[in-house]
């Protein structure tokens, strides 16, 4: 997973089983993709920029 976003959204924690795991990454991927304005993309979000 990239480091900004471990960072970012506190998954750089150990998680005690693999679905302990599934809710947060997801989410933290959703506020990455849906959210989440990015520089290098003229402040757009992921999913905006690519549609």
């Amino acid at each position: 997973m990239h480091t900004d976003i471990k960072e970012e959204f506190y998954l750089d924690q150990t998680f005690d089983s693999v679905a302990h795991a599934k809710r947060p990454t997801k989410k933290a991927i959703n506020l990455y993709n849906e959210v989440r304005l990015h520089l290098s993309l003229d402040y757009k979000i992921p999913n905006r920029y690519i549609n």
